[in-house]
């Protein structure tokens, strides 16, 4: 019998299927071949072309014209098309729409609104890390990354203390899938609706009693007598859910696990704690948890020898861009303390450059800081690791820690 050879096998062209479970695991290989075989590649099956280069991706952020993201962001089918703004807000809208909604969103999600935050979020992340830690052994998902960003944007919007654990149950349904299921689940969409409801009675409320939340705020929202309407101030709140919620969540899963695979990196934060957003960068490069995300062409667009025609979906992959090597060196290489903030695909770029990039920074970074000021050594057990299964967000449902070293 004639063994074929790891040459001969790599000949077929490469398959790119976002929903391939085999894919979560480790994306990096496909990505890789995507950049240097198929830079822009065709999937016939799911109807989608993908952009995996940095360069590639970085102009399709900017691109904002013929690359519309009028029909959202998402590859799964039913979030995907003309009412996608619903629930992705302004990501889902091109300008001037998105122009205007952006603009009076910035009025009441301030910079000075966040950095008010600081002293709550240090305040969160030591209610739910401190007895984690008294444990020594616990779910760092379930126990502190999992709680914390979501609470924030609770406590950011006002929503009630007894509330947030609910609140916190219905994203997490919003955004989970099971093996096999292409598009959004039955229970997602219901829970969709019953955030969108608690979220609309939240609102009534403040009308009649404002109060000094960013909920308040974004109905006090006004230019040249423009204001937002309801259905656009919850399209707001649903995507501070869905965007911002579950990746902070996932880049803090990340951080943890990437650090215990790379032990003499994270020693260097471990003893020097105050290095904590060097790990939050690095952990935004190597394994970003916003990996791809969708856009549809406004007119034909020739690109790589190929013709992406008007009306199709294309892709950007995010976590592709971040490791090519042509542009960060030893890209597959987890290296903390390395200067590539200002190059990394992670908050995309152009006009839809993420609001919240600087709110999920300072979490992570008072997160992760915390974390270290506490512990001097852990261990992850990645046999009971549990990745999260999405096309577009990489990181894990369970990630069981062991802390080994405590700081005196």
């Amino acid at each position: 019998m004639i063994q074929a050879s790891p040459e001969s096998a790599s000949l077929d062209p490469p398959t790119f299927n976002p929903y391939d479970y085999s894919f979560h695991e480790d994306p990096y290989p496909t990505y890789r071949r995507l950049r240097e075989e198929s830079p822009l590649y065709y999937n016939p099956d799911l109807g989608f072309w993908a952009l995996s280069r940095h360069a590639d991706v970085v102009a399709g952020f900017r691109d904002n014209t013929r690359l519309s993201s009028a029909n959202g962001v998402s590859l799964d089918p039913s979030a995907y098309g003309p009412n996608a703004h619903k629930v992705m807000s302004f990501l889902a809208m091109d300008d001037p729409r998105h122009m205007r909604m952006r603009q009076l969103v910035s009025k009441g999600f301030t910079p000075r609104r966040v950095a008010e935050l600081q002293d709550r979020i240090l305040g969160l992340t030591l209610e739910y890390l401190e007895p984690a830690l008294e444990l020594g052994e616990f779910d760092w998902i379930s126990e502190v990354a999992g709680k914390l960003p979501m609470d924030v944007i609770s406590e950011l919007m006002g929503v009630p203390k007894p509330d947030r654990a609910e609140v916190r149950r219905l994203a997490d349904l919003v955004v989970h899938r099971d093996e096999g299921v292409l598009d959004v689940p039955v229970a997602a969409m219901e829970a969709s609706l019953n955030l969108v409801g608690y979220y609309a009675d939240m609102i009534a409320e403040r009308r009649t009693r404002p109060t000094a939340d960013l909920t308040s705020a974004l109905l006090d929202a006004e230019i040249d007598g423009d204001r937002l309407t309801d259905d656009e101030i919850i399209g707001f709140m649903f995507l501070m859910v869905v965007a911002g919620h579950e990746t902070t969540t996932k880049l803090l899963g990340n951080a943890l696990y990437w650090g215990a695979r790379n032990k003499d990196e994270v020693a260097r934060v471990l003893s020097q704690p105050d290095r904590a957003s060097d790990w939050t960068e690095e952990t935004l490069r190597y394994d970003t948890s916003s990996q791809i995300v969708a856009r549809t062409a406004a007119e034909d667009i020739d690109l790589h020898g190929a013709t992406i025609r008007s009306g199709d979906k294309v892709l950007l992959l995010i976590g592709s861009a971040n490791r090519d090597s042509t542009v960060f060196g030893d890209a597959d290489e987890f290296r903390i303390g390395r200067n590539s903030a200002a190059k990394i695909a992670s908050f995309g770029g152009g006009v839809h450059f993420c609001l919240g990039a600087h709110l999920a920074r300072l979490e992570a970074n008072i997160a992760l800081e915390e974390f270290a000021r506490r512990v001097a050594d852990y261990e992850v057990d990645f046999g009971g690791a549990e990745r999260v299964h999405s096309t577009n967000v990489r990181g894990f449902a369970a990630l069981p820690l062991k802390v080994t070293e405590h700081h005196a």
